[in-house]
């Protein structure tokens, strides 16, 4: 008999808790998100519309400021003297395309006077809209736009800027000028928000300065909020269907306002974005489901963690640290397998760079210790000579610099030395070689006194030395010199100079010696020194040459300032 009662499998648990907490999390964010959205949408809408309502600001205050520009241009040659007051206006009505007329009343508000560009007054009376009211304030004022009214057959939309000003005989004066309206209308006309929103100018009193849709306005068709905004401060005020951004102009009492459509602006998008979630919903859902089956399923996880590891320490063996992952008790056991197998790995190859180092050093101390035996049977013949020759006294010195020198060399077994003992060195060398070659050379040292304290590998300057007399001076003709410089370079860096006036060498031959191998020839061989700086002390530091034919060679060794206590703790 079968059992009725099934068993909620483990995978099917995990599956559906999983499920059902990401279902969860969703339709909360997706209810959060749409509100932020929602908002979001609506400061954006807001912002869009500040931004076209300030343009349109910026231009219309560019516009009126050029106007009492103008007019007190105006104003100023009508005070001056008639002559000068004709020849001005009328050039300026010719220049300016955009100024229509300029015309002069007065206190009775008779015209006296109009400027323009070729065109015919009308005769007899007739209303003449260009005409404001006498001030005596002396304030630029500017009108609502108008068809000008003054001209036969020449009807544009204008706004006058007039001005009450004291004649030169003291009589009190209108001065007018009518600017076409077309430039700022096409341009408010051309400013969108969204994609049917708009912006139109109203003043403080709510009346309509210009609104890009004015024939509706005026036949009844449309109508906007004018006599509630006329109140309103400065921001923006949001109705059901649309939202309003009101700016005042600072020098004129015009308001401009932004209109935008809630529909358009957010309703619409927010739709559509709530329409995009539930598609992302569903397939997140679908996603978490698939997911969650899979790997309760399967615990494929800690298996590809451990196979990367593996690869990482495939391409890093040396600087791979592997940290044992969760899993199964299988995985967990390979997973010790392998962290015991790097840890054995690292310590082999740590323990061949260590014998590798040893070994290396190991022969540049049997280089080192090897005695060029030419040096030492050149030098002990040019001794002998001078006893027969009865200069006890040179071969004295003679001798002594080669006990010096050989003294210095053993030092104890130690491979670092102090540079005073280096230099020390150096000069012994310099001394005999100086006494077999019979003075055919000068040197000279130049040298920092505070260096001296730090440490250096000895035998370090007699090679480089070495190779300045061989390949240098010995084939000239003339008096060889040689310079020896030790300074400090930088805060952690000393700076070793061997120069010579010699014959000079070839880049391949500069090569050579740098790279080659050691030979009898040259002693323990300038690469064995560069070799040794490299070992103790790292690759920023060692050995430079430079040479040119016919001019001579420059050594350069750096070396890091380490004194001999700092090198015993760290030993």
């Amino acid at each position: 008999m079968k059992n009725s009662n099934r068993k909620v499998s483990l995978s099917a648990l995990m599956t559906g808790s999983v499920t059902g907490i990401v279902l969860l999390a969703i339709l909360a964010a997706l209810v959060f998100f749409i509100r932020l959205y929602e908002k979001s949408m609506e400061e954006n809408a807001v912002t869009n519309s500040e931004q076209s309502v300030v343009q349109v600001m910026n231009t219309i205050e560019s516009y009126t400021d050029g106007m009492k520009d103008d007019m007190e241009l105006i104003c100023r040659a009508l005070q001056s003297d008639s002559e000068e007051q004709e020849a001005f206006i009328s050039n300026f009505v010719t220049i300016r395309s955009d100024v229509v007329a300029v015309t002069t009343y007065n206190a009775e508000g008779g015209m006296e006077n109009c400027w323009s560009d070729g065109l015919t007054m009308k005769s007899g009376e007739s209303v003449n809209l260009s005409q404001g009211i006498i001030q005596e304030d002396e304030k630029i004022h500017l009108s609502q736009p108008h068809v000008e009214s003054l001209f036969e057959n020449y009807y544009p939309w204008v706004v006058t800027a007039y001005r009450t000003i004291n004649g030169r005989n003291g009589e009190l004066i209108q001065v007018s000028m009518d600017l076409r309206f077309s430039g700022i209308a096409n341009y408010v006309d051309d400013v969108g928000i969204g994609k049917h929103g708009y912006c139109f100018v109203m003043d403080t009193e709510g009346n309509l300065i210009y609104h890009p849709q004015q024939q509706l306005i005026y036949s009844g068709l449309k109508s906007e909020r004018t006599g509630e905004l006329k109140g309103k401060e400065d921001g923006y005020y949001a109705y059901s269907e649309v939202i309003y951004t009101v700016r005042t102009l600072e020098n004129s009492s015009w308001r401009v306002v932004g209109v935008s459509y809630v529909d358009e602006m957010i309703t619409n998008r927010v739709a559509s974005m709530v329409r995009v979630c539930l598609v992302i919903m569903i397939m997140v859902l679908l996603t978490a489901f698939l997911m969650g089956y899979l790997f309760s399923r399967l615990f494929g996880r800690p298996a590809k963690q451990l196979a990367e590891a593996m690869k990482e320490f495939e391409h890093d063996a040396e600087g791979f640290h592997f940290t044992p992952m969760e899993g199964t008790q299988e995985i967990q056991a390979l997973a010790g397998s392998f962290d015991h197998m790097v840890i054995q790995i690292q310590q082999l190859m740590e323990q061949v760079r260590e014998e590798e180092i040893s070994l290396r050093k190991t022969e540049l101390k049997a280089l080192q210790a090897q005695i060029n035996p030419h040096f030492l049977y050149n030098t002990l013949d040019s001794i002998a000579w001078m006893c027969e020759e009865e200069r006890s006294s040179e071969a004295v010195e003679m001798v002594n610099a080669l006990a010096r020198l050989f003294r210095i060399s053993i030092s104890r077994g130690k491979e670092l030395i102090p540079l005073e003992k280096e230099v020390e060195h150096a000069q012994s060398y310099l001394k005999i070689q100086n006494y077999r070659y019979r003075n055919q050379f000068t040197y000279d040292f130049h040298i920092e006194e505070d260096c001296l304290k730090y440490l250096c590998n000895k035998i370090t300057l007699q090679p480089i030395i070495e190779n300045a007399i061989y390949h240098g001076l010995d084939r000239m003709v003339d008096e060889g010199h040689i310079d020896i410089t030790i300074r400090t370079e930088s805060e952690d860096t000393i700076l070793l100079v061997v120069e010579d006036n010699g014959v000079g060498m070839t880049e391949e031959q500069c090569h050579e010696i740098l790279y080659r191998e050691n030979s009898d020839r040259v002693g323990i061989g300038i690469k064995n020194v560069n070799d040794r700086i490299r070992i103790y002390f790292g690759e920023k530091y060692g050995l430079k040459l430079f040479s040119e034919l016919d001019e001579g060679t420059r050594v350069e060794i750096r070396i890091p300032r380490i004194l001999e206590s700092e090198y015993e703790a760290k030993d």
